[in-house]
């Protein structure tokens, strides 16, 4: 299980999120637009960053400026 030791894991890079206007989910309440996260694993398709409730939260890449 790799995914609990992601919190204390190295930081990978940091990130900026550039919105968080999202269709179907509730994003602004853990992203902040314009705010830099640090980024835990990346995937194809999503980013696994440390987000406002100080946990690790996975995210579409749209949200970030890379």
């Amino acid at each position: 299980m790799l995914h609990n030791k992601w919190q204390t894991s190295p930081t990978v890079k940091t990130v900026k999120c550039v919105h968080t206007n999202a269709e179907k989910y509730k994003v602004n309440t853990a992203l902040t637009a314009g705010k830099m996260y640090e980024v835990k694993n990346e995937t194809e398709e999503f980013i696994f960053v440390i987000d406002n409730t100080g946990k690790v939260g996975g995210y579409y890449k749209d949200y970030f400026e890379l």
